[in-house]
């Protein structure tokens, strides 16, 4: 979703057009792009899946994995290869629209995506040549940030 144009303004007043890639297909893309980008082995990725989605599209029988507790939330932690996020609907949405992982990263740890349920965006960090090559695309909303930076946020 881009950012808001002025202050206080509600995802709510967001028009979206028909044709906008949802937040997984968005993820995908970025997926993709990070392990073109990297010399990332594309046999193993780590995704965690938050826990509060128990209950909404997240089959109970997925829960069992291991947890990783984070301050304020509980994700899952699934291992599987790159191509996993082709299916992610189907795998983990029922064939559903379901949000992108919370985190994704290689076993070699040159990247880590991060999506959380409340933002309207996603963080990548990454080694400066690799945003700076994710910013030239055309096909994703990707720009720089920085730690000393307050991301812009809609009004809740």
């Amino acid at each position: 979703m881009p950012d808001p144009d002025e202050p206080e303004s509600f995802e709510c007043d967001v028009a979206m057009p028909e044709d906008h890639p949802s937040d997984i297909e968005q993820a995908r893309i970025v997926l993709r792009a990070l392990t073109e980008l990297t010399d990332t082995a594309r046999e193993c990725i780590y995704c965690c899946v938050w826990d509060g989605w128990v209950g909404s599209w997240l089959d109970p029988e997925l829960i069992r994995g291991p947890l990783v507790a984070l301050p304020h939330r509980q994700y899952v932690l699934f291992a599987g290869g790159l191509g996993d996020i082709e299916h992610w609907e189907e795998q983990f949405g029922g064939g559903e629209p379901c949000p992108p992982p919370a985190f994704a990263w290689p076993a070699d740890r040159q990247w880590c995506f991060v999506s959380d349920v409340d933002p309207h965006w996603a963080g990548i960090g990454a080694r400066a040549r690799v945003i700076e090559s994710l910013t030239t695309r055309t096909d994703a909303d990707v720009v720089c940030a920085s730690p000393d930076q307050v991301p812009p946020r809609y009004a809740s």
